[in-house]
């Protein structure tokens, strides 16, 4: 597949009360099994055809500055849910997430 735009390819950083906690395991010492995570973990919005080698590509182009390497991806795939808005039947849309672990030591946050 040919080359895309980085931008089509990650969609957004994906920013709720879970994923902030996945990103301050690595420096979490309270747990003897949260004190194993040593590489941060960022969540994402994504293309939904996207492979995770061309996640990783987009990433590493996206924050070059910062000079990260990703270690390694995951992706899920979230099903259309029902909703219903003042009485009229409809679905939140289909979405995928991918969760990237990055190299010990690399941030993407300015503040870390």
């Amino acid at each position: 597949m040919q080359d895309r735009n980085p931008y089509h390819v990650i969609k957004a950083r994906h920013v709720t009360e879970k994923t902030t906690v996945l990103e301050g395991l690595q420096h979490s010492n309270s747990n003897k099994y949260t004190s194993k995570c040593s590489s941060p973990k960022y969540v994402f919005i994504v293309d939904k055809n996207a492979n995770k080698n061309e996640i990783s590509r987009a990433l590493e182009e996206i924050y070059k500055e910062k000079k990260i390497k990703v270690k390694g991806v995951n992706t899920i795939n979230i099903k259309p849910k029902k909703r219903r808005v003042r009485g009229y039947k409809g679905f939140r849309p289909a979405v995928k997430k991918a969760i990237v672990t990055l190299e010990s030591g690399d941030s993407i946050d300015d503040a870390v």
